[in-house]
């Protein structure tokens, strides 16, 4: 036990030095995050500018840059807590799904009759047959739209439900796939919030789920509440409609099928627009700011494969006819086509500033939110909220640490100068662990870094105890400290694997700080248990080895 061999000192020696020096960045905090900010800047626009190369400047490249995120309570930011409004996905689907509709059963207007579109609930589509007595023939037909649900809650059930009630044919959502939907809403909606937040480049936000129908967004170092929701609240829906009449009457009923939408540009005009969408903005594969021939802010884009098909097949056929542009429920451009666009390419022109076509941009190359959301909770922490609370944080370590070496050099003497010096190694480990794996400090996983010192000394003062009990049985000092280590071992397992235990579930099972404390905790666990087991251990065989003292005093 005393003779611990070179290999697992060079080990022991290795992994702290590793530690301390990807510690280490975070005692120059600003100076390395404005490092990694002008690298990150420069890599993204593919040149340098000089206040870049100034900022890079400031930390050496050849050294680890790796910093702990601060979190919303210490930075400072946003956070919100938005509802999405789920039900508006099933009626789009029931409007993306007419056009389809109608052409099935007008192949089959020789046996049905004529078909005409009726009013009817939200989500549904309510069809009346010229020949009811014909309905079942009706069904069929429609029935070859419904595709299986494939989900594992819907195995074997279809997407969609087809009946008959009063002459007219019924066609809803399954309650599969309205499950269905309704995850798949909530996960686009996660991951689109998402590429909007990254692609101002703030860092480690939270996006979150809550709930079934709920998104927690946090996002450090954002100005305030209402920036997010500027960014993440607009719905960013592009569609392409045709134009029926222009000057309608806003307050007049459109026709089954068609909307009346007021332009974004002349006040008090409205257009008569169908409903369904030749192309939508789900079909962009690129969306970036440009101008148009007058020099004016503009957005172009451009179609993937199938979306250019449309778009050009679509141009092709109504030479001459208006086109509306509309763009979350205003009509910001109506060209009349001109000719046929082909390659599914083109310039969306409005009254924009530069600063609207670049966030336009944005919005629509991160893609439209499948669904509407209302904002539940909102808050702004301001930076120095945050600035006191790193300081109250650091104080409350800073004190800690003082009281466990006070309390361990009075119990153990030269041992708990040694179990001392192996704390502060514990710590600068907690940080190298967390700069290394990008992970974020909140106050709580402040709280958990000031436990994890009180706790960082159970394993020594049960090796030391362990120590003392075996000097009473009058065994000599090598001995003793050699069965102190052996028999004090699967306590400080024990204890140590059930509170990691603990940090897991208090991961999987809670979010935002409760999460930033239970990984700050796991850490400190790990860390501990690796300096109390070999780095106190090495202090003591070092020292023992040069003193060889005949008696211990602990």
């Amino acid at each position: 036990m005393l003779q611990i061999p070179l290999w697992k000192r060079a080990i022991i020696l290795g992994l702290v030095a590793a530690g301390v020096i990807l510690a280490a960045p975070n005692l120059f905090y600003q100076r390395v995050e404005a490092h990694n900010d002008a690298v990150a800047a420069a890599e993204k626009a593919g040149f340098e500018t000089a206040e870049q190369a100034a900022d890079r400047a400031l930390w050496p490249d050849f050294l680890p840059s790796g910093l702990v995120n601060l979190g919303l309570d210490l930075r400072g930011g946003a956070h919100l807590l938005a509802e999405v409004h789920v039900a508006d996905a099933y009626k789009a689907r029931m409007e993306a799904l007419w056009p389809e509709l109608r052409r099935t059963l007008a192949a089959e207007r020789a046996t049905i009759g004529g078909i005409r579109r009726v009013p009817g609930p939200e989500g549904e589509l309510h069809v009346q047959i010229a020949n009811p007595e014909e309905m079942a023939t009706a069904v069929a037909a429609a029935r070859k739209l419904a595709t299986p649900v494939v989900t594992l809650t819907g195995v074997g059930q279809d997407d969609l439900e087809v009946t008959a009630a009063g002459g007219k044919l019924i066609v809803r959502l399954s309650e599969a796939e309205r499950t269905a939907m309704d995850t798949r809403t909530i996960q686009q909606s996660l991951e689109i919030i998402r590429r909007r937040v990254d692609e101002v480049g703030t860092r480690e936000p939270t996006i979150q789920r809550q709930g079934a129908d709920r998104i927690l967004i946090e996002v450090p170092g954002l100005g305030s509440a209402e920036e997010l929701k500027a960014l993440i609240g607009t719905t960013a829906k592009l569609t392409f409609q045709p134009v029926v009449r222009r000057n309608a009457t806003p307050s007049a009923a459109p026709g089954l099928g068609r909307e009346i939408l007021p332009s974004a540009e002349t006040p008090d005009l409205y257009y008569e627009l169908e409903s369904a969408p030749v192309v939508t903005g789900d079909e962009l594969v690129d969306a970036r700011p440009d101008f148009d021939q007058n020099g004016r802010p503009a957005v172009s884009f451009r179609f993937n494969p199938t979306g250019a098909r449309k778009f050009g097949d679509y141009t092709a056929a109504h030479i001459g006819e208006p086109f509306a542009i509309v763009l979350d429920g205003e009509v910001i451009s109506a060209p009349v086509i001109q000719a046929h666009i082909a390659g599914g390419s083109g310039i969306i022109t409005g009254n924009f500033t530069v600063e609207e076509s670049t966030n336009l941009a944005v919005l629509l190359r991160a893609g439209a939110l499948p669904a509407g959301m209302t904002f539940l909770e909102e808050r702004t922490i301001g930076p120095e909220l945050g600035q006191d609370s790193i300081e109250a944080g650091r104080i409350a370590a800073m004190v800690g640490l003082g009281a466990v070496v006070v309390f361990m050099i009075a119990s153990y003497g030269l041992f708990g100068v040694m179990a001392g010096f192996a704390l502060l190694i514990n710590v600068a480990l907690i940080f190298g662990v967390l700069s290394a794996i990008g992970g974020t400090l909140t106050l709580p996983g402040i709280a958990g870094i000031v436990l994890t010192i009180g706790m960082a000394v159970d394993a020594n003062v049960l090796v030391f105890e362990r120590i003392r009990e075996e000097l009473r049985s009058a065994r000599g000092p090598a001995r003793a400290i050699e069965q102190g280590y052996q028999r004090a071992m699967s306590a400080i397992v024990d204890a140590n694997i059930t509170t990691f235990i603990t940090a897991a579930i208090l991961f999987f099972a809670g979010s935002g700080p409760v999460r930033g404390f239970a990984v700050t905790l796991a850490v400190g666990i790990l860390t501990s248990v690796f300096t109390a087991i070999w780095v106190t251990r090495l202090f003591v065989v070092t020292w023992f080895q040069r003193r060889r003292p005949k008696t211990l005093s602990l």
